[in-house]
């Protein structure tokens, strides 16, 4: 509709009587500060303008009505206005253009004829710096969305219905490998830890509240390779405790088949935003690398104030 809003429409035979579902999205109002409530709200106000002028690589999940797709449209307006974005959407929802009429922002739609596949490989032919995905709902977008990710833009920001970072890991790996990408699940998962930096996980209340209810940063798992040490003078019994030691990592590995650590950065526990675990230093230096000087001194400081004796610069 003209105001934005989302209209679904349905008939018999496929539903038992007439319907139709009218969804509102609050444009006007798609601020951080209108979204994001509560006490403390600052913290992870801040945090998301930090990854988005830091470039990371961020989902969006959470139930329907968990509002995913307002805050995608805040989020966007801290991203710096040099960037060229182009999304790509199953239905024209965001409207970004409209929200940021003057920002060189162009969005892509599937139809009946252009797959969401086809339209993100046209859209790496189109000078784009960011990637902004509505949702990915399908294995063909999955796949791409992780390629695109890697090697075709600057970051991608999207949104996904999983209900916990695992099950967005378990699903995007899912989708590499029915898409034939992989065949092996743990280089498929590899793949989509090794893409995805933050997590913002979306929740509604049974009163209506929306909030954060976390941010999480995945942090690959980086394995060494088993080596066995030769020595001319080690004993037949150093030998064997040697051996010993490879088969224990050995087994270890092959029942810990996780490729990634999942920390919450910022969680919200009764009413109140609270820093948890520490920024990797290795995200806290790709951020500011992506920052310009002023934002990367400020952004220092922030998780200097909230992450205390964890840095040192």
């Amino acid at each position: 509709m003209k105001d934005g809003s989302r209209v679904v429409v349905v008939r018999p035979p496929f539903s038992e009587s007439w319907a139709f579902f009218v969804r509102k999205f609050d444009i006007p109002n798609a601020s951080l500060e209108q979204l994001v409530t509560g006490d403390n709200a600052e913290l992870p106000i801040q945090l998301l303008s930090y990854l988005m002028k830091g470039s990371r690589i961020t989902s969006i999940t959470g139930s329907q009505g968990s509002g995913k797709t307002t805050l995608l449209m805040a989020m966007v307006g801290h991203i710096y206005p040099t960037y060229t974005l182009r999304v790509q959407e199953m239905a024209f929802e965001l409207h970004l253009r409209n929200i940021y009429s003057r920002r060189n922002i162009l969005s892509f739609r599937e139809t009946e004829r252009v797959t969401g596949q086809e339209g993100l490989d046209v859209q790496k032919k189109t000078d784009g710096t960011v990637n902004i995905l509505g949702e990915v709902a399908s294995d063909g977008v999955a796949s791409w969305m992780i390629q695109m990710s890697q090697i075709a833009s600057l970051f991608t920001v999207f949104t996904h219905h999983a209900k916990t970072f695992k099950d967005l890991v378990f699903s995007l790996r899912n989708s590499l490998l029915k898409s034939g990408v992989f065949q092996n699940e743990y280089i498929a998962e590899q793949q989509v830890v090794q893409t995805i930096n933050f997590d913002i996980h979306m929740k509604r209340d049974a009163s209506g509240n929306r909030y954060i209810e976390r941010i999480t940063e995945c942090i690959p798992k980086e394995e060494t390779t088993l080596l066995f040490k030769e020595e001319g003078t080690n004993t037949l019994k150093q030998m064997l405790g040697q051996l010993l030691d490879l088969n224990t990592e050995h087994y270890r590995r092959l029942n810990d088949r996780s490729a990634f650590v999942s920390r919450n950065i910022v969680e919200y526990r009764d009413g109140v935003y609270v820093a948890g675990a520490p920024i990797s230093p290795q995200n806290v230096e790709e951020m500011s690398e992506q920052m310009s000087p002023q934002d990367a001194d400020l952004f220092r400081d922030f998780v200097s104030v909230h992450w205390r004796n964890n840095y040192e610069y």
